[in-house]
């Protein structure tokens, strides 16, 4: 059933690539041209969030997104890919201002982005979980968050998630995770919703007193963005990433950087289903 929905996924990008560069071709649209004569594509990310991207040691970039990316343009042509460190929240207004071609940074689609922003196919998912200090016993699942206080990070999936689905709760927005993790730890938050990566890193790596409780609230799809109406990169980059889903390569490249036993696909799929 999954390979057989991948192959479908796989020729109607292809049908719709060709029918959208006949017209691209037509209405002079070089969203594409333009990146594969110049022969380089800068592409931003922010460079601190592993696995998804950071800097090895040799200070060059890496991660999940840096390689789905350099793969991406490789299969459409663009061989030289740079790397542009930015922040989170900037990169809707700097993809809008040109400080870059595209940004690869798992981002969510959300109503808002989508206004300004044009979103690839998806290439990524994270499942958002409860976490709690560990000496926590009330909280067990969504229903034990009434009346709490919850901790999100600014402008995310996360945070539009429970604003529409905690109006029993205190949501609290925050603009960088470290924050949020010092107000549960030090018991201002009773609890916060973060994908189960950040949680795990900073419970393994970072030795906090955290643990995730509940079955994940949400999977969030993560997807490239790339200035309004670059009809034809965009396409370009839809069948690459088809491409990749289908043969494997996603699946590989979450094996590599995610984790050996992340099912990278399959859980793209359950999102698609919620």
């Amino acid at each position: 059933m999954l390979k057989h929905f991948f192959l479908m996924l796989r020729i109607a990008l292809a049908l719709c690539l060709a029918l959208v560069l006949q017209q691209a071709h037509a209405s002079g649209d070089d969203s594409l041209s333009r990146l594969q004569q110049r022969g380089v594509v800068y592409v931003a990310n922010t460079q601190a969030s592993p696995p998804w991207s950071y800097l090895d040691e040799k200070n060059q970039p890496d991660g999940y997104d840096v390689a789905v990316a350099r793969e991406i343009f490789r299969r459409i042509g663009i061989a030289k890919v740079e790397f542009v460190a930015d922040k989170f929240k900037n990169f809707v207004e700097g993809i809008r201002a040109q400080k870059y071609d595209v940004v690869v940074n798992s981002m969510a689609r959300t109503p808002e982005r989508e206004k300004v922003v044009d979103f690839s196919a998806p290439y990524t998912v994270q499942d958002f979980r409860i976490w709690v200090n560990e000496k926590n016993r009330e909280i067990h699942d969504k229903s034990s968050l009434r009346g709490k206080s919850v901790g999100v990070s600014t402008g995310t999936s996360n945070e539009l998630w429970a604003r529409a689905n905690l109006p029993d709760s205190e949501v609290r927005g925050y603009e960088g995770g470290g924050f949020e993790f010092n107000d549960l730890i030090s018991g201002r938050l009773d609890a916060i919703i973060e994908s189960y990566f950040n949680g795990y890193k900073m419970k393994t790596v970072n030795k906090l007193p955290i643990n995730t409780v509940g079955e994940p609230l949400l999977y969030s799809l993560g997807a490239a963005i790339l200035p309004k109406n670059s009809t034809a990169l965009k396409n370009a980059m839809d069948k690459a990433i088809g491409d990749m889903i289908t043969d494997g390569t996603i699946q590989k490249l979450a094996h590599q950087y995610v984790g050996s036993d992340y099912d990278m696909t399959g859980n793209m799929q359950k999102a698609v289903k919620n």
